[in-house]
């Protein structure tokens, strides 16, 4: 049996980690002459405000840079880096243009001839994955003739894990995005994200583990310097190798359970040779899930602060990207709303399938899909919606004010700073170098 080679490589040095993982991976065996290549970071959120969120959260630029540099030395001249970066506006152009500029993408295009594109200035196409399921994706990654995958290494409060393949939910529309998260019993996120890479060309994966990060994908994960890349030209061995280096057996992460069953390949690792570091030596537990309450209807620290008269309730697989960004804020305003007595019985649901729990005073529908679910619902006592697809940050906090949970205002006004709180706890640690996403 041919085995899927897989390197784990301990980063060191620029250019030369990077080229080491390629050459034990042998990662650029499958790189046409003349070929057009497109690079897909991992650039999950950016913004604008305040110091952005990085160590573990996006891509580093010195592991771009060492790629570009590699696929130059093949002769490789047509480069597109692309991403689809989450944005609280969908039409917002200035975010990603910013996001490329300082992370020195501007630097690779005079440099090197490199293109920088966000991938909804882009056409797309729909394409049949199989079951009954079709997705829009980015044109310019399926006309390429080979990819370069970079995601980051990080663990994922839905997925487990979000490496190779779920990198790649970064390549789909909006709409696309929205209908992975879905009510269908058996065609739910994992289903979908199973089924990613499969109309992908051929592929190189390098999982960029110089920073890592427990509980991502975004900002209010922990931060790890890991130093560590993972390379493969099989996405789905680089993903499970990768998941073992989280703590994780593939059999643990449902969608890479389902890609192995839909390629028919055993998730063991049986198939798969793992070259340079074993993975017992770079294994370092990442947690993924934010811990609830025992019946799920608050947050541990939430409920360990002594809050009263508030449930709200876990997310689930059907919150879909866009407000599930907003989620994290939302409870952070009404952790530092609490003031010791209780709310008026007060329920907060999210996603598209919970119901209202009889008996609450005040039920708070986040988003338009919860509002079109439940706005007849009649255990509703007095229905407070949160409208909008995704809703504004202003109508949460009066949705919130409402239920007569008093949120600062001066927190949905600065939301954008949100990111810098966060990462002050980085702060004067000179293991979080904001080098690594810099191009000189």
């Amino acid at each position: 049996m041919k085995k899927s080679k897989v390197a784990i490589v301990a980063y060191e040095k620029p250019l030369r980690s990077v080229r080491k993982a390629v050459a034990l991976s042998n990662g650029m065996d499958r790189l046409p002459a003349k070929a057009k290549v497109f690079i897909k970071p991992n650039i999950v959120f950016w913004t604008r405000a305040t110091a952005f969120p990085k160590w573990g959260v996006i891509t580093t630029s010195r592991v771009i840079e060492d790629m570009v540099i590699i696929l130059k030395e093949r002769g490789i001249d047509d480069i597109t880096i692309g991403e689809g970066t989450v944005m609280r506006k969908p039409r917002d152009k200035e975010t990603p243009a910013h996001a490329f500029e300082t992370l020195g993408y501007r630097v690779l295009k005079d440099r090197y001839g490199v293109k920088a594109i966000s991938i909804f200035d882009r056409p797309f196409e729909k394409i049949d994955l199989g079951k009954g399921v079709a997705l829009n994706f980015n044109a310019d990654i399926l006309h390429s003739d080979f990819v370069v995958n970079i995601p980051v290494l990080k663990t994922h409060a839905m997925t487990t894990v979000s490496l190779g393949i779920k990198n790649l939910k970064g390549m789909i529309d909006i709409p696309s995005r929205k209908k992975c998260h879905n009510t269908h019993p058996e065609k739910d996120l994992h289903f979908m994200v199973a089924r990613l890479a499969d109309k992908m060309p051929p592929m190189f994966t390098l999982i960029d583990g110089i920073y890592s990060l427990e509980k991502g994908p975004s900002f209010d994960g922990r931060m790890r310097r890991s130093n560590l890349l993972v390379a493969s030209s099989d996405v789905l061995s680089a993903d499970m190798v990768g998941a073992g280096v989280l703590g994780y057996q593939p059999s643990e992460v449902q969608h890479l359970a389902n890609t192995a069953n839909n390629r028919d390949r055993p998730y063991d690792l049986s198939d798969v040779e793992v070259v340079g570091k074993s993975i017992e030596s770079a294994t370092s537990h990442h947690r993924y899930d934010f811990p609830y309450n025992k019946d799920d209807t608050l947050p541990l620290p939430m409920e360990k602060m002594g809050i009263q008269g508030l449930s709200f309730k876990k997310y689930d697989l059907s919150l879909c990207t866009y407000c599930s960004g907003l989620i994290g804020p939302a409870l952070t305003s009404i952790a530092f709303a609490w003031r010791g007595e209780p709310w008026d019985d007060v329920e907060i649901l999210n996603g598209k399938v919970m119901a209202p729990t009889p008996g609450k005073k005040k039920t708070v529908l986040f988003g338009k899909c919860m509002y079109q679910l439940n706005k007849d619902h009649p255990d509703i006592q007095e229905m407070i919606a949160i409208k909008g697809c995704p809703p504004t940050p202003m109508s949460i906090e009066e949705a919130l004010n409402k239920a007569g949970i008093k949120v600062d205002p001066a927190f949905y006004k600065n939301i954008e700073q949100l990111p810098g709180y966060f990462l002050k706890r980085y702060e004067d640690k000179p293991e979080f170098d904001e080098s690594f996403f810099r191009i000189k």
